[in-house]
Parts: C-alpha cells; structure tokens; sequence
C-alpha cells in the first residue's frame, strides 16, 4: 500500500450437500446421477440420498470444499488455472463443478494435439492466410484483454484460435503458417498453462523457455477485414446472411444478394420491387 489500484476477484463456490440426518456432506462423498432429467444425490459409501443445496461460498462449516491438492493431482496444475480463469469474469464468483474441470482437462489435451499436428503439417497452403488472420486477431485481442483483467475474454480468444488452427489443417495449412500460429497460441497460454507451454514450446523447437520470449508482435495488415457478413431481410424480417467484399458497391453486393440459395429461396420465384443496400450494415428486399 498504497495502491494505484484495487481489483476485487470473486470468490469460488460450490453446491452444498446434506444427508438424511441434515448433516453437511464434502462432495468428494457424493455420487451425482440425472434420471429423467432430474439431478440426485447419493452418498458414496452408504448409497443413502443426499440432497443437493445451493451454491454457496466454499466453507468448512458447510463442508463444500475442494481441496486444490487433490485436483492438481488429478488433473495438473495447468488444468486447475484453465478451469478458474475461464469460467467467468474475475469479478464474480467462480462455480467449482467436476464437469468444468474435466472440459479444461480436455482443452489441455487437445492443445498438445493441435502443436504436434502443427509440427507435421505439409500442406499446399490453401488455408495459410485465414489462419494467419486469426492468429493476429487472437492475439490482439488477447493483448488488449488481459491488460483490462478480462481473463474469461482471454481464454474465448485462445478457444478461437485452436478451433482456426484445426480447420486450417483440415483444408491444407503449410507447415510454416501452422507453425506461425501454433507458437502464438503456446505464448497466449504461456500465463496460464505454463507448464503445457513449455512442453509445447520444446516440441515447437523453439530456443530457451516460453517465459523468456519476448511478447509477439501482431501485423496490423491482418487485422484488416476483406469482407462483411451481411443480415439480409426479405419484407423486413431476416431471411438470412451473405458475406460480400467490403469495398463493393451497391450493384454489385444486390447481385451477390439475389445469387444466394438462402435467398432465392426466401423470395419463392418472386422478384423484389425494390432493393434497399445500406453499405456495410444491411440489405432489404421489397417483395
């Protein structure tokens, strides 16, 4: 103290547990089933019901705490990090669910798969710009994010860019472009994951530690948009979207408009009175 500022983090909660006795039950103790779309509890040991209370604040008292030793050991450190940063905005409360934990174990997985396939990829580079594109974007956005806490945000970025490195290798990604984004993605889970980045950053051949690298560069050009999605209406209700350069003009975006199947079937045969094309927002066919 004093500081220049103050940021309060929310606090981790978890469902409360209670036997037939009323006592207070630890989850570890609790066997979670859905039968006909209903929740129930049963005690582990003694197959008894349990009732299932709200969430609340992790207390002794109230016996719903989950030791972090325990999840590490399960699951790593790594995934422990994931799972609390990506659950919600730092601001509020975290909800501890075995479900959440397993989703980041799986991401921690499919990470190390989507590197390694980064090293092996030999593709015609049909999908390398696209991909370059995203992994900017993400990274940007990561950059501007995590200077704000918006650690949720961050990780939305990260989940972006791993679903674009995983299209771009099913349509023909060069390894040099895979690579490119393989090493951004390593570097935005860096904070985060560390000990899955330095692993990655290894299998990458990169020199030195991931904690050590300087911070990336993003290239303004690949920022840059070259088409927008537009929300096309028919008599005023949304029939649909059509992605057109941006840089057309009205005559051009109505003939990509009236070309689309989506369209064309909106309008049943009919052709429109009028077309209204507000540049770079929406299109409106009078029928």
């Amino acid at each position: 103290e004093p500081f220049a500022g103050l940021f309060t983090q929310g606090m981790v909660v978890h469902e409360t547990y209670k036997d037939e006795a009323g006592a207070w039950v630890p989850p570890a103790d609790v066997r979670l089933t859905t039968e006909a779309g209903e929740r129930r509890g049963f005690h582990v040991e003694t197959s008894g019901p349990i009732a299932i209370g709200p969430i609340e604040k992790m207390s002794k008292s109230k016996k719903n705490v989950v030791d972090p030793d325990d999840i590490i050991a399960s699951f790593g450190a790594d995934t422990a990090r994931w799972f609390m940063l990506s659950d919600s905005p730092p601001e509020r409360d975290v909800i501890w669910t075995e479900e959440g934990v397993q989703g980041a174990a799986r991401f921690v997985q499919r990470v190390w798969r989507l590197v390694n396939a980064a090293v092996a990829a030999s593709g015609s580079g049909d999908g390398d710009l696209a991909l370059r594109k995203a992994a900017h974007k993400a990274l940007a956005a990561f950059g501007e994010d995590v200077e704000r806490l918006r650690f949720n945000r961050c990780v939305a970025h990260v989940y972006t860019l791993a679903n674009a490195l995983e299209e771009a290798f099913r349509g023909g990604a060069s390894a040099a472009a895979g690579r490119e984004a393989a090493g951004i993605l390593v570097q935005l889970i860096a904070p985060m994951m560390p000990h899955l980045a330095e692993s990655c950053w290894a299998v990458l051949g990169r020199d030195g530690l991931v904690a050590q690298a300087p911070w990336p560069d993003f290239d303004p050009a690949l920022l840059v948009e070259d088409a927008v999605t537009l929300p096309v209406q028919v008599n005023g209700k949304k029939r649909g979207d059509v992605t057109v350069p941006r840089d057309a003009d009205a005559v051009a975006v109505e003939a990509l408009v009236l070309a689309d199947e989506t369209v064309q079937r909106a309008l049943e045969g009919r052709t429109p009175r009028k077309v209204i094309v507000v540049p770079g927002r929406i299109v409106n066919l009078v029928v």
